[in-house]
């Protein structure tokens, strides 16, 4: 069995209305969007992002194209990985 914490975080009512969306849907886009912040950071693997963000590898790839985040890293680390080589 997977093991799992879960944390609340308030969230204003006003912004799911806003939104147009509910809990549920919004607790999805957050799991996803934090995710791909931390794998674009490179705090978590492109693997790790996934499970987050409740998606398989494939599928969170995808996500991170339609956001315009590289699977490679940065500009600049493909740059100084260019200049060690």
């Amino acid at each position: 069995m997977e093991r799992v914490v879960n944390i609340n975080v308030p969230i204003p009512v006003e912004v799911l209305l806003s939104l147009r969306t509910d809990n549920d849907e919004f607790a999805a886009q957050m799991k996803a969007l934090t995710a791909l912040k931390l794998c674009e950071s490179q705090k978590l693997s492109i693997g790790q992002s996934a499970m987050l963000a409740g998606m398989d590898e494939v599928d969170f790839i995808k996500f991170m194209g339609r956001n315009k985040v590289s699977i490679f890293g940065s500009s600049s680390d493909i740059a100084a990985d260019f200049e060690n080589a």
